[in-house]
């Protein structure tokens, strides 16, 4: 099995890594605001057997160009454009957190575009942008910062935050590493990107394949709302990972990925 080697676009635009038979469905991992292409290196050995496996990093992470002002509208095109880059036809979108939002949001831009989609530990909406607990969310997150904290200095007690139980040892090595390195002006452009996001009207037109996987002990994207959304998605499939908090793929790249696997088995099946 080949592992996922970085690759990085001419123009530098979109850095990413990959793996995999470039002819083979594309299957496309985006990840979270604390997060970079690397965070799924564990899927990307898992999955490129089967798959052209490819993780990007999100617009001013790693080496991939900051955008001039910072939406998940704007996300999305960045997306679209990638997969337009990549030269993808049809790929499988996976989404974890802020990527899910992405993800929900290109469906609306795009709707037949994707495959299939996964929904992974992320929500519909973050609600009301003057809101007590939205101000409170944003408040926490970007006060330590603003009190003179960096990114690197806060990435222990961040990631502790926001794992379940018995993480894996190596995934939390990796999250604190890329929790550490997200540049500072990127993280707080992403969390102010989450004020008023709100895709609950558009649940009921995802018309492709979609997973929903959550995790049982996650606070940020609990596991009771992602599945009352999964109900607002015609067909959709619900899977939660009991013990597990916000960074499935880190904590437990096992079950993360077996819940994956037959998701994506169920899709080879009626293709």
């Amino acid at each position: 099995m080949s592992q996922p080697v970085p690759m990085i676009t001419k123009d530098g635009r979109f850095a990413y890594e990959a793996a995999g038979d470039p002819n083979a469905t594309p299957l496309i991992f985006l990840h979270g605001i604390g997060g970079a292409a690397r965070a799924w290196r564990r899927q990307l050995a898992a999955l490129n057997n089967r798959f052209r496996a490819i993780a990007w990093d999100m617009p001013g992470y790693g080496g991939s160009a900051p955008l001039a002002s910072v939406s998940i509208a704007a996300l999305a095109e960045a997306l679209q454009q990638f997969i337009d880059q990549l030269g993808a036809t049809r790929p499988i979108v996976v989404g974890h957190s802020i990527g899910g939002m992405i993800v929900q949001k290109w469906l609306v831009q795009s709707p037949k575009l994707a495959r299939a989609v996964v929904l992974a530990q992320t929500s519909p909406a973050f609600g009301k942008a003057d809101g007590d607990w939205q101000k409170s969310f944003i408040a926490a997150r970007l006060g330590p910062l603003d009190r003179g904290e960096t990114m690197k200095s806060l990435a222990p007690s961040l990631v502790k935050e926001l794992v379940g139980d018995d993480p894996d040892p190596d995934g939390m090595e990796l999250a604190r590493e890329c929790m550490g390195s997200v540049p500072e002006a990127s993280y707080r452009a992403m969390m102010l990107a989450l004020i008023g996001f709100d895709q609950r009207s558009t649940l009921g037109d995802i018309s492709v394949p979609a997973l929903l996987l959550s995790g049982s002990k996650d606070n940020n994207a609990p596991a009771p709302m992602m599945a009352k959304t999964a109900t607002f998605i015609p067909g959709a499939e619900y899977v939660e990972l009991a013990g597990v908090g916000h960074l499935a793929n880190l904590e437990r790249p096992g079950a993360f990925n077996e819940a994956l696997g037959r998701f994506l088995n169920a899709l080879a099946t009626t293709a």
